[in-house]
């Protein structure tokens, strides 16, 4: 693809990044948070990565709306993202307002996109692109709305192929051999029906798969609209892409999909968040930040190298800041600002770090206090840490033996994971 084919994408897209609900799915983590604000992979947001995915196929214009605690989103892209104040680029959270047509929380994706309409009507944009906001890839844009461009399509839908254990998870596009989108079927479960909903043999060979493999494309979330053809798509009292506005429009619009064959994971749940960021420190992980062409941006913070001081560490990720003793970490993610106690144990697990660096920390200690970061002898083993929590002295954290989901004293487990939450002390000797 040369430059020329996409020098007229650039000024005519805005993006509109989907910033979620309550996080339902992501708590503890969304307790004080809104979901694009959890950090991901030490030292990001996972809203850097939609919004790195834009910056790196220059799209520059970018809304993303949100509802729920978007203090510390709102904070995070205002330091993250500053462009050249004589372009058109920004990066602008809409958090829901009060407006004359309504009043209330958004009720689903497309109600969002509905109620802010008017701010993405002001310029001309010919196309918008819709992208969720928990989800971990690597896309160039401007070839998904390159083909939209090439097939005159009124809509366009990123797919993922999945596989037939897979299907049911997932809204499944079905679509003719040159990609025009002719069925939609949520989450189908009847193996007659998923018979039917199988990549035809001549598009699997031209993705370079087996004609006879079983498989079927799964909705990434990721939607381009024409102009006329979003503002027509919300005349109505549809609340979400998916659910309605997609369905509604295949019998009726030029509907087609783009197939996505790279890395694709939804993030949206603490097993798939703790899965992914674990993956990350694997030798060779399936999705790396270590992308000189398509870099991770975020907020550059300026801290000093982390501090190592005889520790044993395999496979893991250490991030900026750091202080760790005499500790074993394994596959495990540290964050930024991290302390690690002597003789402590980190197994498995995803230390999110601090804001801020404990100033009077042996004062803390010397009078019984629990300072900022990881105590001493302590072991924590499948466990999310959350940001700026103090586990004290000789603690064990770990889920073995308990339920999948529990609601404990400044602990919870959700898919049997271990969750301490953001700002809790854990006192020292605390068995968990």
């Amino acid at each position: 693809m040369t430059s020329g084919k996409y020098r007229s994408i650039k000024q005519n897209t805005l993006a509109i990044i989907m910033g979620g609900g309550a996080g339902s799915r992501l708590f503890p983590l969304t307790k004080d948070r809104s979901k694009p604000a959890v950090p991901l992979a030490g030292k990001y947001r996972i809203v850097d990565i939609p919004i790195s995915n834009c910056i790196n196929s220059d799209l520059r214009q970018m809304y993303v709306l949100t509802q729920f605690n978007s203090t510390s989103l709102i904070r995070h892209i205002s330091a993250a993202y500053k462009f050249d104040q004589f372009s058109r680029s920004f990066v602008e959270v809409l958090a829901a307002q009060q407006t004359p047509s309504g009043s209330h929380w958004y009720q689903g994706t497309a109600d969002a996109v509905r109620r802010n309409l008017r701010d993405f009507l002001q310029r001309p944009y010919e196309y918008f692109i819709i992208l969720s906001g928990d989800q971990l890839y690597r896309m160039d844009y401007r070839e998904v709305i390159h083909q939209h461009i090439e097939k005159k399509s009124d809509i366009t839908i990123a797919t993922i192929p999945v596989s037939r254990a897979a299907a049911s998870d997932f809204g499944i596009m079905h679509t003719d051999p040159g990609r025009r989108i002719i069925r939609f079927e949520e989450k189908p479960k009847d193996p007659a029906l998923l018979d039917q909903l199988k990549i035809p043999a001549p598009l699997l060979a031209e993705l370079g798969k087996d004609p006879n493999e079983e498989l079927y494309q799964a909705s990434m979330g990721i939607y381009i609209f024409n102009r006329d053809t979003l503002v027509h798509a919300l005349d109505n009292d549809f609340v979400d892409f998916g659910k309605h506005i997609i369905p509604a429009s295949i019998s009726t619009l030029d509907v087609h999909a783009y197939i996505f064959q790279g890395y694709w994971e939804d993030i949206g749940t603490i097993r798939a968040f703790f899965d992914a960021n674990l993956n990350l420190t694997n030798p060779v992980p399936e999705y790396t930040f270590f992308d000189s062409t398509n870099p991770v941006y975020t907020h550059a913070r300026f801290l000093p190298a982390s501090k190592i001081n005889g520790a044993t560490i395999k496979h893991a990720i250490i991030s900026d800041g750091c202080k760790i003793a005499d500790a074993h970490i394994e596959r495990s993610v540290i964050g930024i600002r991290s302390y690690i106690g002597s003789g402590t144990s980190i197994r498995n697990s995803i230390i999110m770090g601090t804001d801020f660096y404990d100033a009077d920390m042996a004062a803390k200690e010397k009078a019984g206090e629990v300072p900022y970061g990881i105590g001493k002898n302590c072991v924590i083993d499948q466990t999310i840490v959350d940001k700026n929590a103090r586990i004290g002295d000789g603690s064990a954290i770990s889920p073995e033996g308990k339920p999948d989901s529990v609601d404990g004293d400044n602990y919870y487990i959700r898919d049997g994971i271990v969750i301490i939450p953001k700002n809790a002390v854990i006192p020292a000797g605390t068995w968990i």
